[in-house]
């Protein structure tokens, strides 16, 4: 009987938030809706945050079950990789559209100052970060592996543009229609990661960082020292005599090495900037050293 009502509670907190939004919801509509007193709803949920939380976790619990029972369907039918691949790819952009309210980034809205709620978007953030991964090898097979965080970048930055486009009722194609053009040009991006193999920008390293999991302070070190090895390479391929690309080595050591001191001497990190500035090729790196340096 516990488990029912607070189930009941549950879905009927999921159905007006998702109609009402999270601000316009309140436990008092939440009670009513379910035919209960108030006092009844937080005796199963302290606090609105609380019972959102649990809504959220729900939902997206909801996605990665029914996304499960698609791969079982597939199975059945015996559907190639590409075509259960456009099946999840036309169902997950169909259900975001459906309970878009609990798949978005949560940026605006108050929710994201509490712990419990942070704690379950972290969850799901890496329970679907794997389900891309998953999803990818299995279509693509074992050859994505050395570029896969990047591709699962790019095809999660395709998604949600377009999905944008979406809910904003500006796209006319159907949910299948799109998905098959989204794998088409995954088959596009894939066949040049495997033709050109470049060097991975993405790694298991770093993959997991976003804005309510930043980085640390000696990641951001570790990009540092990445960059600058990055810039001393560089100085080695200028077309500048032997002793010119010796001293601007030297002086991009000497970077390195205040740059990773744990006092910096900002004044220093000036003038060995302001000397490696004057080659046009190791401007690009400065910029971008500057950017991880403020």
């Amino acid at each position: 009987m516990v488990d029912t009502k607070k189930d009941k509670i549950l879905n009927t907190a999921i159905e007006l938030f998702r109609s009402k939004g999270y601000s316009a919801a309140s436990m008092q509509d939440i009670a009513e809706a379910c035919g209960m007193a108030k006092a009844s709803i937080y005796k199963f949920f302290a606090t609105k945050e609380e019972l959102f939380t649990a809504a959220f976790v729900a939902c997206h619990q909801t996605l990665l079950d029914q996304a499960a029972a698609l791969d079982r369907g597939a199975e059945r039918l015996s559907l190639t990789p590409k075509e259960k691949l456009r099946r999840k790819i036309e169902f997950q952009l169909q259900y975001t559209v459906e309970n878009h309210l609990f798949m978005i980034d949560f940026r605006e809205l108050p929710i994201t100052t509490n712990e419990q709620f942070i704690a379950a978007w972290k969850r799901k953030k890496n329970a679907l970060h794997t389900w891309r991964r998953e999803l990818l090898i299995e279509t693509y097979g074992n050859q994505i592996e050395p570029y896969i965080w990047d591709i699962v970048a790019i095809f999660r930055g395709i998604h949600i543009e377009y999905l944008a486009y979406v809910q904003q009722k500006v796209i006319a194609l159907p949910m299948s229609e799109l998905a098959a053009f989204i794998v088409d040009r995954l088959d596009a991006l894939i066949d040049d990661f495997i033709r050109t193999a470049p060097k991975p920008i993405i790694d298991e390293s770093n993959t997991h960082f976003n804005y309510l999991n930043p980085s640390d302070s000696p990641a951001r070190q570790t990009t540092i020292e990445q960059l600058i090895s990055l810039m001393t390479f560089k100085i080695g391929e200028l077309s500048k005599p032997d002793d010119v690309r010796e001293e601007l080595r030297k002086v991009a050591v000497m970077l390195q090495e205040e740059c990773v001191r744990q006092t910096p001497n900002s004044t220093l990190i000036k003038v060995f900037t302001s000397y490696l500035d004057v080659v046009p090729e190791l401007q690009p790196h400065l910029r971008q050293l500057n950017y991880l340096l403020s």
